[in-house]
């Protein structure tokens, strides 16, 4: 963690909206990180955070075992806003009362507001707020005012101003609570003095420098895929080192139709990049023989990725580093956290890498989400063309191709991931949606073809609305461009003969399928 002069430090107690309410505030421009609950206080105070934010969970804080922070986080005179659980701990741990509610609340409510609020200040007598709680503050701690209620709970929304401590039952994170935002501007302007000063400008120029200071000596080799994470990174480093920074290209078998070709033509002719194109495609595909876990698939990608990456190196000489495209959700979702968020896949950058390497990581981008790193992106200008690509896994096809994996079946599914692409670009559907892909199934179904019967492998296509991955809504794509990529791939590709289209969201779904 590096010292911030503007922050807002994140308590995570195991909330599905933990991430929403880092991504709420730095959209107000101002720079938020998550920890988990029982991280050590005295770290994070080292680096003097404005305002501290408890999330919400899905413990009751009394019962045994549920996640508690330090009790010195009560004493640091640090303004402190606990949001659902994170209030009920507020209650709970300086002198008040919390019990289970006769009657759950999940969904809208009608909070009343005290006009005398700090923390809803210019909010009206009655807003529209999103609740998920079954347990309540039935007692405030002393010197607390009530601010809010609802007709199923007395005290939805309270606080001590001379303390800096300010509870909500609901969550001003999510966009069902049409104020959430103001809500958090009267928390981190007024109340924690913050200034909006989190930039992407600003993010280019501490990190060409930290980069610099940090790194003086020493070759950087990088992994360019030509997806936008790598590519916002090659850039990024390229603007810090020049010429010790080595982007390599490893081709392993499981990219989509033609992207060998396309990304050393974009970036080493065009962008220019000092960029090394390495095939290695046989040899990821042989190790991936007969692996049908998709954990075990990406623990292999990793391994066998930064292996290739060292081989690479040696050519190169004096390389000290391996720089990532990691984001900020790839760190958290490969952190787990039963204090806090579950685990929910190991992450190629992070939880798929071997336990020992001979180089050193730099992760330039794993402070921020997706959006953030297209803005990033614009901020060094590069075109468009490469920020608008859709998101690609780090492990490739390995995820999208179920079970088994081999040649075969990983050209199967480039055809039918091509002609998908291929029918949203030409239909203007493209730029609309933030995913698509296909799927290739470890499923066969009887089909009929001509007068012959067949048994081919089921592909599932996929497109999902999202702003940062974190959650996903699936696309309404209209029937007859649909039907069109179901006709194309059944008739064009041979190995196929039935196409299904994935409407579940995130949460429950993942947006990848593995």
């Amino acid at each position: 963690m590096k010292k911030k002069a503007n922050w807002i430090a994140i308590l995570d107690f195991g909330s599905q909206y933990t991430q929403l309410i880092a991504r709420r505030i730095r959209e107000l421009s101002v720079y938020s990180e998550i920890f988990p609950y029982n991280y050590s206080i005295e770290k994070i105070l080292k680096h003097e955070p404005a305002g501290i934010i408890l999330s919400g969970g899905p413990d009751s804080v009394y019962a045994d075992g549920a996640p508690r922070p330090d009790n010195a986080i009560f004493d640091t005179g640090i303004p402190m806003l606990g949001i659902c659980y994170g209030m009920q701990l507020i209650a709970e741990m300086t002198g008040g009362k919390t019990s289970g509610s006769n009657r759950r609340e999940y969904g809208y409510s009608k909070l009343e507001i005290d006009s005398k609020s700090k923390l809803l200040k210019g909010l009206g007598k009655k807003e529209d707020v999103w609740m998920s709680h079954g347990d309540k503050v039935t007692e405030m701690p002393p010197d607390f005012a009530k601010t809010g209620y609802t007709d199923n709970i007395e005290i939805g929304a309270m606080e001590n101003h001379e303390k800096k401590m300010y509870g909500i039952q609901f969550h001003p994170e999510v966009h069902h609570t049409p104020r959430g935002m103001d809500i958090f501007k009267n928390f981190i302007f007024d109340i924690c003095g913050l200034k909006p000063n989190w930039t992407m400008s600003s993010f280019v120029a501490d990190s060409v420098n930290q980069l610099k200071t940090k790194h003086k000596t020493g070759n950087i080799i990088l992994g360019l895929s030509g997806g936008v994470d790598s590519s916002v990174a090659a850039v990024l480093l390229n603007k810090a080192f020049g010429d010790r920074l080595y982007s390599i290209f490893i081709n392993n078998g499981l990219l989509r139709k033609n992207e060998e070709t396309e990304v050393v033509e974009v970036f080493k002719d065009k962008i220019g990049l000092n960029l090394i194109y390495a095939d290695y495609s046989d040899l990821f595909l042989k190790k991936l023989e007969g692996v049908t876990d998709p954990e075990k698939k990406r623990k292999i990608i990793g391994e066998t990725f930064i292996r290739c990456f060292e081989k690479e190196a040696k050519k190169i000489g004096d390389v000290k580093y391996l720089a990532q495209g990691t984001l900020y959700p790839d760190v958290i979702e490969s952190v787990s956290v039963k204090g806090p968020a579950d685990v929910i896949k190991s992450h190629h950058n992070v939880g798929g890498l071997p336990d020992k390497m001979d180089l050193e990581l730099i992760e330039p981008l794993r402070e921020l989400f997706k959006d953030e790193v297209r803005a990033v992106g614009r901020e060094l200008g590069i075109p468009d063309i490469i920020l608008g690509r859709h998101p690609f896994p780090g492990p490739g096809l390995a995820v999208r191709v179920l079970g088994d994996i081999t040649k075969e079946r990983a050209d199967l599914l480039r055809e039918a991931d091509a002609i998908f692409i291929q029918e949203l670009k030409d239909s203007d559907w493209y730029n609309k949606i933030w995913q698509a892909f296909v799927v290739l199934l470890p499923v066969q179904s009887v089909g009929v073809m001509g007068d012959e019967r067949t048994y081919e492998n089921v592909a599932a296509i996929r497109a999902v609305h999202s702003v940062d991955g974190m959650t996903a809504d699936w696309v309404k794509i209209p029937y007859d461009l649909l039907a069109k990529v179901s006709s194309r791939i059944v008739n064009e590709i041979k190995g196929i003969n039935r196409v299904v289209y994935d409407i579940t969201s995130k949460p429950p779904g993942t947006i990848e399928w593995e």
